[in-house]
């Protein structure tokens, strides 16, 4: 089976460079955008010549247009090009084969899962299919016999692969569909001779391989086995994981590949693991021996003010290239790219690593199990429903509840799980993360004076915030909790805050724009320091507001909930001079309680919230408890909790593991109720 929809709606290798989905729609929108909507009919007209020369000279033209340039793009798009670069792929000339791939491959990194998608519909693997076997074929003849074709030929078929590999690379990551279709042609095989020979293949080469082969695998069940249940794939990738050479080496360009090469490689053996034994691996402490030794000094480098500044100096450099050569010139520029243009995809490159290895480091950080329950667990456990009233027997369901976890821990082998028992990583970890979540001039400006720059940029502040929040929520779950250093606790606080800053109003950010992924992943690791330091983060007006108005200008309920969250600790602050923030924020989630008026994951954590922002009554909370009839109002809600959490639905993705999470809620809250009542106060 395919990957889940889940895990495709939460992508962490994008392969796209720029996304443009932000860009207006239409033919007529895109013409009017670009300056180059003269030079685009005659290039799809050349494509269809009967000279060999115009048509290659065609597919190399739109490799050119559409670099860095999304309006030329959707030009060429609404004229075909995609399913006439498709048909020049079957074309009687290699060289314009060749071509057209390479243009197809740039469409697919700078135009993204829609040009992909075109493709896919467009039948682009029914070529792409065959020309696996050749490569495999002809890479074969080239390992064994090196000088049986002089190199520039092998250069090109080394090039083609590339381009074919980074097509297929793509494709998977555009939709389930797609995914299952790539995964019929047994790539596994074909991507693993280029790991394999890789002393005597290009480097970029090599490393579209492993790109393409850590996408596959994961949360790819097919391709993960094959190459899981293979001895010499999982040493030769171990072998390049450990190969790290000097990490200082990081910005020569001799040495980046290599780099991004060792990270890929990190990133497919943690999609595979755990390791079943027999095998060796299955002993080897993965996270700790061969990940973190190489991902930790990447990310530690602290590349993105100096690339800021790189970028914007060669950015300045090819805009005087630029305008001189449109005063030498009018045609469409078909050469080679220039020195400035290099550069900034050396920047980019560095840029993409380092994004590449936070991505996998979250991974490593998610030190806590998946609360999903394994499809294993027998759904009738759930079909009793309890506690119909609040005399119901508590008992009971607990005791089916312990039953299900039972049955959880029975279904999980001994290495069924490489979660270490606490991130002992974090403190080398944190302060370069705290570095990366931090914006430069160049993260969020609109428009870019460097589009892929800032895509990466903002990507790197996004996965340094989700490495944050899942570090700090299994530092709350592991033993010896770091509560007691509060001085630390406080300044990641005040620093998140301060990158959120700079990411400025998410009110004012188009949803789903980098600006408004900062603050929804962002909030995560405030909640996540909260529950570590609960009651130890001083609450700030402004801070309080903003997360109130971020909770109501969010629909999404996992945003609302993390939202709840940070609010939650900020409440529990235990000082009089607190008092004010304590009832805002305890006003503001008695609100939440109102049937109808949000999601039932939001109103469950608004009661769990208010269940420990009161929970004790000889806090000086115990003030704004009394004066706002705090008690009345959660005995008034309970029905509207009962009646939510019946209404979970758990045949839904994640539903059986809400409706357990909302019974005890329920449960509590009816508890609380109970408790706060018999005190007669």
């Amino acid at each position: 089976m395919g990957k889940s929809q889940k895990k495709r709606a939460m992508r962490r290798h994008n392969p796209m460079r720029v996304p443009d989905s932000h860009l207006p729609k239409g033919l007529t929108a895109a013409s009017s955008s670009s300056n180059k909507t003269e030079a685009v009919l005659p290039i799809i007209k050349k494509m269809e010549n009967a000279d060999p020369v115009e048509r290659k000279w065609a597919c190399v033209a739109v490799s050119n247009l559409i670099y860095n340039d999304p309006s030329t793009r959707r030009l060429l798009q609404g004229k075909n090009v995609v399913g006439t670069l498709i048909g020049r792929l079957t074309d009687s000339e290699e060289e314009v084969v060749v071509e057209a791939a390479g243009a197809l491959r740039n469409l697919c990194i700078d135009g993204g899962y829609e040009i992909c998608a075109e493709m896919y519909n467009k039948n682009i693997l029914a070529p792409l299919s065959t020309f696996v076997p050749k490569i495999s074929s002809i890479l074969a003849q080239y390992i064994d016999s090196p000088k049986t074709a002089p190199e520039n030929a092998q250069k090109v078929v080394y090039e083609f692969a590339e381009n074919v590999i980074t097509i297929l690379w793509c494709l998977s990551e555009t939709s389930n569909k797609a995914l299952n279709a790539v995964n019929n042609l047994t790539l596994v095989p074909f991507l693993m001779a280029f790991l394999l020979s890789r002393d005597r293949l290009p480097l970029p080469t090599v490393t579209s391989a492993a790109q393409c082969l850590y996408v596959l695998t994961d949360d790819n069940t097919p391709v993960a086995d094959e190459v899981r249940v293979n001895f010499s794939y999982i040493s030769c990738l171990i072998e390049i994981a450990k190969a790290r050479g000097s990490i200082h080496e990081f910005k020569d360009s001799a040495k980046r590949r290599a780099v991004t090469l060792g990270i890929l490689t990190c990133g497919i053996l943690r999609n595979l693991a755990p390791f079943p034994p027999p095998s060796s691996i299955a002993s080897v402490d993965l996270d700790n021996e061969i990940l973190l030794p190489m991902l930790v000094p990447v990310v530690s480098v602290g590349l993105l003010q100096e690339a800021t500044e790189t970028v914007r100096e060669l950015v300045l450099a090819h805009q005087s290239e630029t305008s001189d050569a449109n005063q030498r010139n009018t045609g469409p520029k078909l050469d080679h790219k220039s020195e400035t243009e290099i550069g900034l995809e050396r920047v980019e490159t560095s840029l993409r690593a380092t994004q590449l290895a936070l991505e996998i480091l979250t991974g490593v950080c998610a030190t806590l199990p998946d609360p999903d329950l394994e499809p294993g667990v027998d759904d009738e456990v759930f079909e009793n429903e309890v506690l119909e009233d609040s005399a119901a027997d508590d008992s009971a369901m607990d005791d089916a509840r312990d039953d299900v976890m039972a049955v959880d821990d029975a279904t999980l082998g001994p290495n069924d799980s490489h979660i270490p028992t606490t991130p002992s990583f974090l403190p080398t970890l944190l302060e370069p993360l705290l570095a990366l979540i931090q914006p430069t001039e160049l993260s969020f400006p609109v428009p870019s004076p460097h589009a892929p720059t800032t895509s990466a940029l903002s990507a790197i502040h996004i996965a340094a915030f989700e490495c944050l929040s899942n570090a700090f929520f299994a530092l709350a779950a592991a033993p010896g909790s770091a509560a007691s250093d509060v001085h630390a606790g406080q300044r990641v606080w005040s620093t998140v805050w301060v990158a959120l800053a700079g990411a400025g109003n998410p009110l004012e950010a188009a949803a789903g724009s980098a600006r408004a992924t900062v603050w929804d992943v962002a909030v995560g690791v405030l909640w996540s320091v909260g529950t570590i330091w609960t009651g130890k983060i001083v609450p700030e007006e402004a801070q309080v507001q903003a997360l109130i108005a971020l909770c109501d200008a969010r629909t999404d309920d996992a945003v609302r909930v993390k939202c709840i969250g940070a609010l939650s600790a900020l409440a529990q602050h235990a000082d009089p001079a607190s008092l004010d923030a304590n009832r805002v924020i305890a006003s503001y989630l008695l609100g939440l309680l109102v049937p109808g008026r949000t999601g039932t994951e939001t109103m469950l954590q608004a009661a769990e919230s208010l269940i420990d922002i009161f929970a004790d009554e000889r806090a000086p909370a115990e003030a704004n408890f009394r004066a706002g009839n705090v008690l009345e109002a959660l005995a008034g809600a309970v029905e509207g909790v009962r009646r939510a959490v019946k209404g979970i639905d758990r045949k839904k993705e994640g539903g059986r593991e809400l409706r357990r999470h909302g019974e005890e809620v329920r449960d509590n809250l009816v508890a609380f109720v109970r408790y706060r009542r018999s005190l007669k106060v």
